[in-house]
């Protein structure tokens, strides 16, 4: 007599992914609408309104140029960027009505502008333009 031994067939584990394209779009519109997004942010200058034109003493006026090679000009005289927020403050303890422009050469890095400006800011200056320089 022969004895047949009966193989147990595993059924195959099978994952269902029929619905996975649709879990995916929700999962990616889900993470879309609860990220927020930070604007980037700028200079925070306020501007004056468009058309407004006054007439300032020259007296009044801070001139600081910076030129393309980075170097700090301040009452004709070339001067560090550590320097600057010291001679501003002394500028404007003398002069409350002061004005201080800072001009950049159209090649100067950017960088380099900013760093002056931030100066000027750290110096409590109340009353700051920015412009090109007119040589």
């Amino acid at each position: 007599m022969a004895f047949r031994v009966k193989k147990h067939v595993k059924p195959e584990i099978e994952i269902p992914t029929a619905s996975l394209a649709d879990i995916v779009f929700l999962l990616l519109i889900f993470f879309l609408v609860s990220t927020s997004m930070n604007p980037d942010s700028g200079l925070g200058l306020t501007l004056p309104p468009l058309g407004e034109e006054v007439k300032i003493n020259p007296e009044n006026i801070l001139n600081i140029f910076v030129n393309e090679e980075g170097k700090i000009l301040i009452d004709e005289s070339i001067v560090e960027l550590s320097d600057v927020k010291n001679i501003v403050k002394e500028k404007i303890a003398a002069n409350d009505k002061l004005i201080v422009s800072v001009q950049t050469a159209q090649k100067a890095s950017y960088k380099m502008m900013i760093d002056v400006l931030d100066e000027v800011k750290l110096a409590n200056a109340p009353r700051i333009s920015l412009a090109t320089p007119q040589f």
